[in-house]
């Protein structure tokens, strides 16, 4: 389990960066994998969700997450719901003590935020398309509209693939190029031509600090190098292997604050 310093003092804010250690699958999936969308064997699944959610001495329902795909869209929860019902979005927020935000994730950057003096919190899934399109800036809007003020608002940014481990070409670059000329400074000369290497963590952690966000912690952890701790689609991918786990990312109000 890990925890980030800008969030883990906070009155009545609960969360944790599981790694893949913990549960019961096994293979390319061992072993807390809590990814629904992956082909690993449900029953897993749903017992590592639980699992996680033992750590914050919550039912199991208490979990949300959400069907993941890339966007800006921010949802806002008032209520769990059950994986089937789980909506189309990357990011989401909330006000309500007792539910447990989720983000799955294996390469993209699992953010995690929080207002504790407005008791309210959220989470994005903040892969290079989500970023580049806004998911960051949804989710803080929606703090805002839910009484959070940006500038009480501490933010981390959890395990994702590093800088040194993510190889992309130059379509990938130009796209943020055209976006702004200062996202030159997320790039680096790849080893071979025409390829570069790009700083997930630092774009995310720019972003929000260009929003007026509190505070920003990068915790600078790498899923791609570190196969011991971390699932990741692309050491996957170059591996050879048919599928990968997720990771989860999780923030909740405490009941006990915030009754």
């Amino acid at each position: 389990m890990i925890s980030a310093d800008t969030l883990k003092d906070l009155a009545g804010i609960r969360h944790v960066f599981f790694s893949r250690d913990g549960g019961v699958s096994d293979g390319i999936y061992a072993s807390l994998n809590c990814g629904p969308g992956s082909n690993d064997a449900r029953d897993a699944v749903i017992d590592n969700r639980a699992r996680a959610m033992a750590v914050l001495d919550v039912e199991p329902d208490a979990l949300v997450t959400v069907h993941q795909i890339h966007s800006p869209t921010c949802v806002q929860v008032e209520t769990s719901w059950a994986l089937a019902e789980a909506p189309k979005a990357d990011a989401m927020v909330t006000s309500q003590p007792g539910i447990a935000l989720g983000i799955l994730t294996a390469d993209c950057a699992p953010v995690l935020f929080a207002d504790a003096d407005a008791g309210v919190i959220g989470a994005a899934h903040a892969g290079w398309k989500g970023a580049l399109g806004g998911v960051l800036e949804s989710t803080l809007e929606t703090m805002t509209d839910e009484g959070a003020r940006l500038g009480r608002i501490a933010c981390a940014v959890g395990p994702c693939i590093a800088q040194s481990s993510y190889e992309v070409g130059a379509e990938f670059r130009t796209a943020f190029m055209e976006a702004s000329i200062a996202n030159v400074r997320f790039f680096q000369n790849g080893a071979q031509d025409g390829k570069f290497q790009f700083d997930l963590g630092g774009y995310v952690a720019e972003r929000l600090r260009s929003a007026g966000v509190g505070s920003v912690e990068v915790l600078g952890l790498d899923t791609y190098a570190d196969a011991d701790r971390f699932f990741s689609y692309r050491r996957s991918t170059h591996k050879g292997e048919p599928d990968y786990g997720r990771l989860l990312s999780t923030i909740m109000l405490s009941k006990d604050t915030f009754a």
